[in-house]
């Protein structure tokens, strides 16, 4: 039994099927059950919860569209930026176009987006969304924090069913091969305890308070804070990128990220606090 879980990611296929180069992937799926998650769980909140009661179903609609758009170019810009700047310096087109240009064209799909830079993405669509729409953005980003986490969730799970971002090499008994690692070694599957710590128990800790809200940005500064705690704690189990490696102290680069997002997460919590206590 212990030997065909080490083995599970062999047999794991990352698309659902293939019509010539073309492949539905199960990490695309992930994202559109993500998305899906989210819009039902704040609606469920706008129905549910009085402090959001007489928001729409349409103006939800709406502001997902911003939202999920600023995900996605957020995301490919944070990695590019982040992770892997020089490259993309020298290959502009393949920001956003799914090809290789290197040795003619070919079809490579896109490869490459980064938490945090979606993260930043998501929270700038925000903001331009609720000034044009003029709403109050700490409400609205309290409205969404707490179930964010679940959908990521499944962002995590389809980077396992990709066998990408494993994590580093273990004994442990639930380590597993992965079938891109060119060494071949057990590993610990960092994707799954990504899913369950920023995913499932975030999720699950946010979701508990949601209703408790001292003043607007709680539960976005909380979210902030929770999730850098987390991810910066796992990444102690999950391979650097090759081509970054380790930084000074051991620190990965998801990891520096994540204590800024901490500071970030922290500064915030105090300046909306104390903005509570002015009024």
């Amino acid at each position: 039994m212990m030997e065909a879980w080490r083995h599970l990611p062999e047999h794991v296929s990352p698309y659902l099927f293939q019509v010539g180069a073309f492949q539905l992937r199960y990490y695309s799926l992930m994202y559109l059950l993500a998305f899906a998650l989210t819009y039902l769980l704040v609606a469920y909140r706008i129905k549910t919860e009085d402090a959001y009661r007489g928001l729409t179903m349409e103006f939800v609609q709406d502001v997902m569209v911003f939202l999920i758009l600023g995900l996605l170019i957020g995301g490919r810009l944070g990695y590019v930026v982040f992770y892997n700047p020089a490259y993309y310096l020298s290959h502009p087109l393949e920001i956003f176009l799914p090809f290789e240009f290197s040795e003619g064209i070919r079809f490579v799909g896109i490869s490459g987006m980064s938490y945090h830079g979606g993260a930043i993405g998501v929270l700038l669509a925000g903001i331009f969304f609720c000034r044009r729409r003029g709403f109050d953005f700490w409400r609205l980003a309290d409205l969404f924090a707490p179930a964010v986490p679940l959908g990521y969730t499944f962002g995590r799970l389809g980077n396992f069913f990709n066998g990408e971002l494993y994590g580093r090499p273990t004994q442990v008994p639930w380590g597993m091969y992965f079938p891109l690692d060119p060494a071949g070694r057990l590993r610990h599957p960092s994707q799954l305890y990504e899913a369950a710590g920023e995913g499932l128990l975030l999720f699950f800790l946010l979701w508990l308070v949601r209703r408790r809200r001292p003043f607007d940005g709680y539960l976005l500064a909380l979210y902030v804070i929770g999730y850098g705690l987390v991810r910066f704690l796992i990444e102690f189990f999950r391979e650097p990128d090759a081509h970054l490696g380790f930084f000074p102290g051991g620190l990965t680069m998801g990891q520096i990220l994540c204590l800024f997002m901490v500071a970030a997460g922290v500064a915030l919590y105090r300046l909306r606090a104390g903005a509570a206590k002015k009024i």
